[in-house]
């Protein structure tokens, strides 16, 4: 069985920047084996790379999409900045519908675009932290530029391909 496909969007790089440093600053060390990101796709199946990859061709067609970043979330045992993209719950679930019957449980609900910047730790932690972002966040708008297509390996992602927003 071939290894499972990650599908994220991409942002813009001042916003992957920051980010990326808030992810740095909040999530444990020894787990962080990705930088950040929002993922729209957990599992599609490795052995459908190239179905994956026109449809993912196919849903860029359009322009890039405003992204509005919010205050941070709890997750309990995390953090997370909730994400306002309109248009990419529509390029969402086209991917769904275009692959249905191989979803997982997870990628077949409805998308709740986030960042996490911080999980896995004791939820006293997560509640400083919490606190700690919420006195300092100032809302911004991000660009999601396009997509992102990894082959999921058990830690680090591999890169399979970029496709950028193009309408």
């Amino acid at each position: 069985m071939t290894d499972p496909l990650v599908v994220t969007a991409l942002f813009d790089a001042a916003s992957q920047d920051e980010l990326d440093a808030r992810r740095r600053r909040w999530f444990p060390s020894g787990r962080r084996v990705v930088g950040a990101h929002l993922t729209l796709f957990h599992a599609l199946p490795g052995e459908r790379f190239d179905a994956v990859s026109a449809v993912l061709d196919e849903v860029t067609g359009r322009a890039p999409l405003a992204a509005g970043i919010g205050g941070p979330i709890s997750l309990g045992r995390g953090v997370a900045h909730p994400v306002d993209a309109p248009g990419l719950a529509e390029v969402h679930g086209r991917i769904q519908r275009a692959f249905a019957d191989d979803l997982t449980r997870q990628d077949a609900a409805r998308l709740r675009a986030h960042v996490t910047v911080q999980n896995k730790v004791d939820p006293q932690t997560a509640r400083a932290t919490l606190a700690e972002l919420a006195a300092q966040h100032r809302p911004w708008t991000a660009t999601i530029t396009g997509l992102g297509l990894w082959h999921y390996r058990g830690g680090p992602w591999e890169a399979a391909g970029e496709y950028a927003f193009r309408g």
